[in-house]
């Protein structure tokens, strides 16, 4: 699945020394981003050695790749960096063109590089944050405050019934899309409440058991997605009309075909690199 399955050891007892961070840095390779958008060479992540001119930009560790250290970079500006012959490309489109491998280590820099543009400041008092621990961490001078990167839980459900499933369409959502439900799991919330609570606001359904199927980092800021089906105790639905415009249940027959693409309508079901493919898949071939 994109995003999952990043192979590098993120030496958690080590990074907190700046000098072996500077050391791995001087010896290490750095991914440029710009724009939130990784630098891809040829459907790779364009990894380069590190610049004089980006010194001062934001860099974080993104962990060992055997002896050697990955970095990434934040390189500020309007106008798009030239840099050999690669490109700055969005990062959903990068997941399609990227090796799993690159996707998933692209995904983890993209998440950190976010989270430090938007936490520059202390919540508890106000003052500038520094960068420690290579990017895992960041600490208020004034206060003593530390803030970690924040990785927020997201459940994604498909309401399943004998051999139906049902998806819905979102008002976000283009192209004739339908996918899984999904919401962000509020204080208080285990990950079972809140697959019943998501259901019951989006589309009323009344849920039995509940069992998760698998998860997905999701860098879009920094959401970790909790892949679950929940068994519907009818086919009744009621959308809200406001967050989700239509839904309809789906065949398992109808699934397969849909993701193969022998159906030609104005419906599309979610792209591969999400974890709603292959919730839908997964159910559909059991």
């Amino acid at each position: 699945m994109r995003f999952s399955g990043n192979p590098l050891d993120r030496a958690s007892d080590q990074r907190t020394d700046p000098t072996w961070l500077a050391s791995r840095l001087r010896a290490g390779l750095v991914l440029p981003f710009w724009q939130n958008r990784p630098l891809v060479v040829a459907e790779r992540a364009g990894f380069q050695a590190w610049r004089d001119d980006w010194n001062g930009r934001l860099c974080v560790f993104l962990g060992l790749d055997g002896e050697r250290g990955l970095f990434a970079v934040d390189i500020a500006g309007e106008d798009e960096p030239q840099i050999g012959s690669g490109a700055f490309a969005e990062m959903r489109a990068s997941a399609f063109v990227l090796p799993a491998r690159d996707t998933a280590i692209a995904g983890q820099a993209k998440a950190l590089i976010d989270w430090h543009r938007r936490h520059g400041f202390c919540a508890n008092c106000g003052a500038g944050t520094q960068v420690q621990d290579g990017g895992y961490r960041r600490l208020c001078p004034a206060c003593g405050a530390e803030h970690f990167p924040r990785t927020d839980p997201v459940v994604i459900m498909l309401p399943v019934l004998d051999e139906h499933c049902l998806i819905g369409r979102n008002a976000r959502f283009v192209n004739g899309l339908y996918s899984a439900f999904a919401g962000f799991v509020e204080p208080g919330e285990s990950m079972e409440d809140a697959v019943r609570r998501e259901l019951a606001e989006e589309a009323n359904v009344q849920i039995g058991a509940v069992r998760y199927h698998a998860s997905q980092p999701w860098p879009f800021p920094s959401s970790l997605m909790l892949g679950c089906y929940a068994d519907a105790l009818s086919r009744d639905f009621r959308i809200d009309g406001t967050e989700i415009v239509d839904a309809r249940w789906l065949s398992k027959n109808e699934a397969r075909r849909r993701l193969a693409g022998t159906i030609e309508d104005e419906m599309t079901m979610p792209a591969s690199i999400a974890i709603a493919h292959h919730l839908i898949r997964d159910w559909a071939n059991g």
